[in-house]
């Protein structure tokens, strides 16, 4: 395999999908995509035109046929980037972005367990990603349960994770602006103006049936205004 001659054009060039995961390493469907991690944090970190909050498509320094070496973090998150050269790349290629992503993060498997921690921890520090976030549901894989790091210079600068109440850790990740959770297992986003978690899908819920609530309410009290009123008039 042989890198693309540097002439062809972005346009030109469309990286294959990256191969399909094992059942038994589908840990980020869980924690990423079942929970709706992605799309919430679309929603929350805004300028869809200009950041891409992405994962599970290559990671590459320039184009190239050549995939050796290349990684697919779980999720991915850039800003000040072009969404819509992303998709006809279909991967995220630096020389064409101008940048680096700001933010990558890894979630815990068997089969990637202890490459998230020594290769890509490497790798990822040579392209000039900033921020390098890994979550692991048991520490199992990871030797820990939620690892981030900064970019110092050339190399990788541990993060400060501190534990709080019922054993729940956290991270403050600068770039993002927001906590990453650790708690009972699952990855949670925080903001940390309010403290509060980002909004969620079983938020996104309540909210429409609290919505569809009020409108039945409101349809209710104006059946019984209307009937007064025919009532009032005499009709029937």
């Amino acid at each position: 395999m042989t890198t693309l001659k540097s002439e062809l054009s972005p346009s030109e060039i469309r990286f294959p999908d990256p191969p399909e995961r094992e059942p038994d390493d589908m840990t980020s469907f869980d924690h990423l995509s079942a929970t709706g991690s992605v799309y919430l944090l679309i929603k929350h970190l805004g300028n869809a035109e200009t950041t891409l909050v992405a994962g599970e498509h290559y990671l590459a320094p320039h184009p190239t046929t050549s995939l050796s070496g290349l990684h697919y973090p779980d999720l991915l998150i850039a800003f000040d980037v072009d969404p819509v050269r992303y998709s006809a790349s279909n991967a995220y290629v630096i020389s064409e972005q101008g940048k680096p992503p700001d933010f990558v993060l890894e979630i815990a498997s068997r089969k990637t367990g202890r490459i998230d921690t020594t290769v890509k921890r490497r790798n990822y520090a040579a392209l000039g990603i900033l921020e390098y976030w890994r979550f692991d549901e048991t520490g199992e894989f990871h030797r820990s349960r939620l690892a981030g790091d900064r970019l110092e210079g050339s190399e990788y600068a541990a993060l400060e994770i501190e534990e709080l109440a019922g054993g729940v850790l956290q991270g403050y990740s600068s770039v993002l602006n927001l906590y990453l959770r650790w708690e009972d297992g699952q990855l949670g986003w925080h903001d940390p103006t309010t403290g509060r978690r980002i909004v969620t899908f079983d938020d996104l819920e309540l909210r429409a049936e609290h919505a569809e609530s009020r409108a039945e309410r409101a349809e209710a009290r104006a059946s019984r205004l209307e009937a007064e009123l025919r009532q009032l008039r005499g009709e029937r």
